[in-house]
């Protein structure tokens, strides 16, 4: 018992020393890479969602990559990618679908996805370890190809739930703020071009994101259901 409890301890510690390292680095990184937003259409709806939760303000911050993407961190501050920034200036994407990006940014935020990612991030490790001394005595060789195959779709399917939570948080907000769920379907279907990704290329049960058109199709679900009420 304690030959299998002691490395999975380890891996515990390993992963909280790696995920310490992690935080901070890339605290540093956006400390060093990023500056505030300047964008009167982005802020004009920014404000109308801090309005909608009663708080003072949003602050949205440009991170000076060029990904497209969008980020958030456990303080509540978003990030908005250089790349997302430059897609708006040549007409690829509009202020309020970068605005249903920060609205589900906001959702990770609100929901503890941060955090709870923090947690299943040494799960993951632990996971790992059993799997991998379980499977490699019966398994050589493959055993610790397929505990690492399992516990990252057992992450991916934690992620994507994240996702699903956090697009209804963006819906609702986005719904009570006038602005509607329509940039965040619209955004939803450029996706794919913007990030260069074919969902088709890899499982959806290794996905870290749900398909695009399931989380249309969860949006759309909702609003017929607040329709109906």
């Amino acid at each position: 018992m304690t030959a299998l409890v002691l490395p999975v301890l380890l891996a515990i510690a390993y992963a909280l020393a790696m995920l310490r390292f992690s935080v901070w680095q890339t605290r540093k990184r956006l400390a060093e890479q990023s500056r505030p937003l300047h964008d009167p259409e982005i802020a004009a709806l920014a404000a109308r969602m801090a309005r909608a939760l009663e708080v003072p303000a949003i602050r949205v911050n440009v991170f000076e990559v060029e990904p497209v993407n969008g980020l958030a961190v456990p303080d509540g501050q978003i990030y908005l990618t250089r790349g997302f920034l430059q897609r708006k200036e040549r007409g690829e994407v509009t202020a309020e679908e970068l605005a249903a990006v920060i609205a589900h940014e906001l959702g990770h935020v609100a929901l503890g996805h941060i955090r709870r990612r923090m947690i299943d991030f040494t799960g993951q490790n632990a996971v790992f370890v059993v799997l991998s001394a379980v499977l490699n005595r019966f398994l050589p060789i493959i055993g610790i190809w397929l505990a690492n195959l399992i516990s990252v779709a057992l992450m991916a399917r934690l992620s994507r739930r994240d996702e699903f939570e956090a697009d209804a948080y963006a819906a609702a907000l986005l719904t009570k703020a006038g602005i509607g769920t329509g940039p965040q379907i619209s955004l939803f279907r450029k996706l794919g071009r913007l990030t260069g990704r074919a969902a088709g290329q890899v499982p959806a049960w290794l996905l870290s994101h749900p398909a695009t058109e399931d989380r249309i199709a969860a949006i759309e679900a909702m609003e017929r259901r607040w329709t109906a009420a």
